[in-house]
């Protein structure tokens, strides 16, 4: 019981934590492909150390459970875990965790559905709006260009993803911040952040009242803006994606003197025009490397006693 109580006050301490730490880091936005990578450690670490502490609560309560959980091991193992001594309790966090985790399955699920029936309706959106020629089949075409009288531009993510853009988009971009565009969007299908977006969505809609959730979400919003801008960048330089960004919000007042709620294209912007040097790669190796070790901590926390008794 006391593994089990360890593994859950430390979940419970990391989702409180770690989104002040990461708050307060001014290096996630120098490195913004470290810290996605850095937050996904991070929320599969509480995700661990939840499900372990469910895992060997259900194996106290149950022997239906304990069997295959601990089959394999010794008497010395078993008994070092004091499974008997949580009594009911055992049983009661077991299920309580159990719902938390089939109502994280059920969250994710439905995002999914969701976003598949979102890419769904926009596609057809997009065929009556730009119809197939005869001969053509859906998706041959990277990029589509429709015609409207507001600039704008959008990746459709899929099987076969698309960049849509608008009349007025192609009007206002000139240059290569056309290619500059086509390179963000290209940045966010390559390394799939949809799906990050959709499964930090799942988990903070799901658990709102837990801060990592709600941060995971909002930063994964944020972040994969960033890495695509700096894909883009390194192609085509940081002043032609911010022009770009420029021509395509103008009309949203993002850069007025009253921001719009979508400011945040207004620091997009600045962060391009007035870059801050990245990290040295020794530190970005470092950071990487720790960021791999945090979800080894509950691994750790889970099978001491097991070794130790071993020993």
């Amino acid at each position: 019981m006391m593994v089990s109580l360890a593994l859950l006050s430390l979940g419970a301490l990391a989702a409180v934590v770690a989104p002040r730490l990461m708050s307060r880091a001014d290096w996630p936005e120098r490195e913004p492909v470290v810290a996605l990578w850095v937050w996904q450690c991070v929320v599969a670490a509480v995700l661990l150390s939840f499900g372990l502490s469910m895992t060997i609560s259900a194996a106290a309560a149950w022997q239906a459970v304990r069997a295959p959980v601990f089959a394999p091991a010794p008497s010395a193992v078993v008994e070092a875990y004091a499974l008997g001594a949580g009594g009911p309790w055992s049983a009661v966090l077991a299920v309580v965790l159990a719902g938390r985790a089939l109502w994280t399955g059920a969250m994710l699920t439905r995002e999914i559905h969701r976003a598949h029936a979102r890419r769904k309706r926009r596609r057809a959106e997009l065929l009556v709006r730009a119809p197939l020629l005869p001969g053509e089949d859906p998706g041959d075409d990277p990029l589509v260009v429709l015609e409207g009288e507001r600039p704008d531009a959008w990746w459709l993510p899929g099987a076969a993803p698309q960049l849509v853009i608008t009349t007025a988009a192609l009007r206002r971009l000139k240059g290569r911040q056309l290619d500059a565009v086509l390179a963000h969007e290209q940045g966010h299908a390559k390394a799939r952040h949809d799906w990050l977006l959709h499964c930090s969505a799942a988990l903070a809609n799901g658990f709102p009242q837990v801060p990592v959730f709600a941060a995971f979400r909002d930063e994964m919003h944020r972040l994969v803006e960033l890495a695509a801008d700096d894909v883009a960048s390194r192609r085509f330089g940081r002043l032609t994606i911010a022009l770009a960004l420029v021509e395509l919000n103008e009309h949203r007042g993002v850069f007025g003197p009253c921001p719009a709620p979508d400011a945040q294209l207004h620091q997009r912007v600045n962060r391009l025009l007035a870059p801050v040097p990245r990290l040295t790669a020794g530190r970005r190796l470092r950071l990487t490397a720790a960021a791999v070790l945090v979800p080894v901590v509950p691994l750790l926390v889970a099978f001491v006693p097991g070794l130790s008794a071993l020993t």
